[in-house]
């Protein structure tokens, strides 16, 4: 007797997948509120929505959410989500923070960047989107990160699109 077996998987990413990834950096950031006293809870649920719908569309670079000395815009702690599709994508476990860091006068921070095909859109569809994300963010120059550590390897993902993460504390 012979037979065949044929499976077909649909490769889209939804706001489904999409809102599973942008829980995980929700996760992390409730730890820094665990550690660090920061971010508010209230604006967490944000954060992790603005990564959903913003990784769902294609339309997210880079965010980051950290502590900064803010008279010398640089990072002394900062959590970098990466957009990535395909390749060696991994779905760690939310955490896995290096040891506590002093952040004792240092303020809550977030950047996000944009992704080319966010900036292949027209002026009106652009503000459309940014309508849309449960924050208002305003325009500046990202901070620095200058003299530190950088731990990388982790990340979150859903049917073939994520973010990768890395940790950079500043010595």
């Amino acid at each position: 007797m012979t037979g065949s077996y044929s499976r077909s998987a649909s490769s889209s990413f939804t706001i489904t997948d999409a809102r599973y990834v942008g829980g995980r950096v929700a996760a992390d950031l409730r730890l820094l509120f665990n550690l660090y006293g920061e971010p508010a809870l209230d604006r967490i649920d944000k954060f992790a929505e603005e990564v959903a719908l913003l990784l769902c569309d294609g339309y997210l670079d880079t965010v980051d959410y950290g502590f900064r000395d803010t008279s010398a815009n640089t990072w002394k702690f900062r959590l970098r989500y990466k957009a990535t599709t395909g390749g060696q994508l991994t779905d760690s476990r939310p955490g896995s923070f290096p040891d506590p860091v002093d952040l004792t006068g240092y303020g809550f921070h977030s950047f996000l960047t944009y992704s080319s095909a966010f900036g292949l859109l027209s002026s009106r569809q652009q503000a459309e989107v940014k309508e849309a994300l449960p924050l208002s963010r305003t325009t500046g120059i990202a901070p620095s990160a200058l003299v530190g550590h950088t731990n990388s390897g982790h990340g979150y993902a859903r049917n073939g699109t994520g973010v990768s993460r890395d940790v950079y504390v500043a010595h």
